[in-house]
């Protein structure tokens, strides 16, 4: 599933429309984890698109002649992509949206699974159901040691999942709260509220580090992640624990772990993230 450097690899690759007239909007398969609005061709055709932001895992473009009209709400589900074609190519089964421009481009939804989700904001769209409830951006300065202390002073969920809750922090998803956990060397089961204030600061900069590398080597592609450029991300390579079970930890040599938390597979190095002693999170 593509989380959040995946998905702003992904807005930054399509920020050349920025500007572009949209001439012609293709809708294939209403579908999706909600149904595209049918009127959604009158909202957009026309119309440019006047800047392309980020929030959480959903890409939010503002449309309008001169000034935001509204905004086109775009998200990636769990297989999804945004390809960004310099011409319109012909559809293949799994192209079930196109926004095509003025020039000839076309930014393509290409999503087998149909987790994703294309919908028309009117107003704010801070208010909106999905975006209201958030918490801060992990890259921001409003996520810091004293934001994860107090948020975590009465969770007795493990760190792993407490982390990956939208609420508290965005954009944390599985691979990166594996990694940023071994970096901060917390034990993925240690309950919430046993960090301290010291360990809730060396975990921020260690999910702030860990997502900035992320960006920089252009996400993490796994089965379907690729960039609206067509190209793949590469951080994959350079993972300390994610998806390495039984193969050597890269500071202890010892083996990669996998328990199940949250219903989600967690990897840790027992020795480099030792279990603090009678600590047992709800899971």
């Amino acid at each position: 599933m593509p989380e959040l450097p995946e998905v702003e690899v992904t807005r930054r690759g399509l920020l050349p429309v920025e500007g572009a007239q949209i001439a012609q909007v293709t809708i294939r398969h209403h579908g999706l984890r909600w149904p595209i609005p049918a009127d959604l061709p009158q909202h957009l055709q026309g119309r440019r698109i006047l800047k392309l932001t980020r929030r959480a895992k959903y890409i939010l473009a503002e449309i309008g002649s001169t000034e935001a009209e509204g905004v086109l709400l775009l998200h990636l589900g769990m297989s999804g992509r945004l390809c960004l074609l310099e011409r319109d190519f012909p559809a293949e089964k799994h192209d079930h949206f196109d926004l095509r421009f003025e020039d000839g481009r076309v930014i393509r939804l290409r999503d087998p699974r149909r987790f994703g989700a294309v919908l028309w904001l009117s107003g704010d769209p801070m208010q909106h159901a999905l975006l209201s409830s958030l918490g801060p951006e992990p890259l921001e300065a409003a996520f810091n040691a004293e934001h994860l202390y107090q948020q975590t002073r009465t969770r007795s969920a493990a760190i792993k999942t407490t982390i990956m809750d939208a609420h508290l922090v965005v954009g944390v998803g599985n691979i990166y709260a594996s990694e940023s956990l071994f970096r901060a060397r917390i034990h993925p089961e240690t309950p919430a509220k046993a960090l301290t204030l010291a360990q809730c600061a060396l975990l921020v900069q260690e999910i702030k580090l860990t997502l900035q590398a992320a960006l920089d080597a252009g996400g993490s592609s796994l089965r379907d992640f690729f960039g609206a450029d067509g190209n793949p991300g590469y951080f994959q390579q350079t993972y300390t624990v994610y998806g390495r079970t039984g193969e050597p930890c890269r500071v202890c040599a010892k083996p990669i772990l996998n328990i199940r938390l949250g219903q989600r597979s967690t990897f840790y190095c027992e020795y480099c993230q030792p279990r603090l002693a009678g600590s047992t999170a709800k899971k």
